[in-house]
């Protein structure tokens, strides 16, 4: 459920912001001869849109050889003369190895905040791991054979629940530059980066404006298993990205709740990593304390012992450029280890549209100007 997740920030002048990211992880095996319509939501607007191809759990290359643009209209249908091919190095299709990810050239012309997106694509070769991000909590659509350039919905009647390939998308911005979303509304946009974005995009205090989220459902710190650990994927999916100043890192409930004997002092030691190599790449980084989770059928003392350790030292170490206390916004003021039920989804872990709401409201916008270096 915890997010690792990333803002983009605005220089002076214009340049290049992730508008839109997911956090790329092992989606089954790819099909030959399969095409994907995968629908995403912008966060900041801008121009020269540019979308990142990723092979990254791969085992062997992947051919896309049509890769097109759109804005949604409905379901799997596009708005009217708005789908238009992507190239990479000025071709058509792009082979990307095993463990590599590939750019587009940029796409003229202005896309707008808050705009459902759809990138097609397909592959006549896929084979072995797919790379994708399997919990998107957004319908997106599955055709055989390639269908990229079609506006109409009539060859893409499958659908999936998953992104596949696709794993960023930029635009260059001028002045403006978790959460995965368990439980949140599917299709609504309702996870808690979703509503920071929306604050950040009125805000007068702060120049912030992209959401980058890299959040994967059951990720730990610590230990690979529900996609890489944070520790390893770090690099490829948060501080590969163009434009990147802010880490905003949310993440430990997992490590804590099953049980493998780590300790309080083994999650700090992993914070501290994330934050040095963060920091030695010239960003900053916000900490987020681990929210309640008494009732979940993993909970017990021990465990609300190493999460309150872990929450004191996010709070009071100094460790971060700064902290936000989603512990404090989510818990009971009755029980201060279960989540407000007003804010539960019912499985006393993963919050509701409202709780994903009050996680955004939490976030101070003027700490995420923060400004670090190596």
């Amino acid at each position: 459920m915890q997010p690792l997740s990333t803002t983009a920030r605005a220089a002076n002048g214009t340049h290049e912001v992730v508008t839109w990211a997911a956090a790329a992880d092992r989606v089954g095996d790819g099909v030959a001869d399969r095409g994907y319509r995968l629908v995403v939501h912008t966060s900041v607007g801008g121009d020269n849109l540019r979308v990142r191809v990723s092979n990254a759990l791969g085992d062997r290359p992947v051919t896309f050889d049509s890769v097109y643009a759109g804005l949604q209209s409905s379901g799997a249908g596009l708005v009217h003369a708005g789908n238009r091919r992507l190239t990479f190095g000025g071709a058509r299709s792009v082979t990307v190895a095993a463990g590599a990810t590939a750019y587009s050239d940029p796409l003229p012309g202005r896309i707008a905040a808050e705009s459902n997106l759809v990138v097609s694509l397909h592959s006549p070769d896929a084979a072995g791991p797919a790379t994708g991000h399997g919990m998107a909590m957004q319908t997106s659509y599955v055709s055989e054979g390639d269908h990229t350039a079609e506006e109409s919905a009539t060859n893409w009647a499958g659908t999936t629940g998953s992104w596949f390939y696709l794993d960023a998308v930029t635009v260059r911005a001028l002045g403006d530059s978790i959460t995965d979303g368990w439980q949140s509304s599917t299709d609504l946009n309702r996870r808690w980066p979703d509503y920071l974005a929306r604050r950040l995009r009125t805000s007068t205090v702060t120049t912030v404006r992209g959401v980058a989220n890299e959040g994967i459902s059951g990720n730990k710190v610590l230990a690979d298993g529900a996609g890489r650990s944070a520790l390893n994927r770090l690099d490829q999916d948060v501080l590969s990205h163009p434009g990147v100043r802010t880490v905003f890192l949310f993440e430990g409930v997992n490590d804590i709740k099953a049980h493998t004997g780590v300790t309080a002092q083994d999650m700090i030691t992993g914070y501290r990593r994330i934050i040095e190599r963060a920091h030695a790449a010239g960003t900053c980084v916000v900490g987020a304390t681990i929210g309640p989770f008494k009732g979940w059928s993993e909970w017990d003392p021990a465990a609300e012992t190493v999460r309150q350790e872990v929450n004191a030292f996010v709070r009071d170490s100094g460790a971060f450029d700064a902290v936000t206390d989603f512990d404090k916004a989510l818990r009971s003021p009755y029980d201060p280890e279960r989540i407000l039920p007003f804010f539960d989804n019912g499985d006393h872990l993963h919050p509701n549209d409202k709780g994903m709401q009050a996680m955004a409201d939490a976030v101070n916008p003027k700490d995420l100007e923060c400004d670090s270096g190596p």
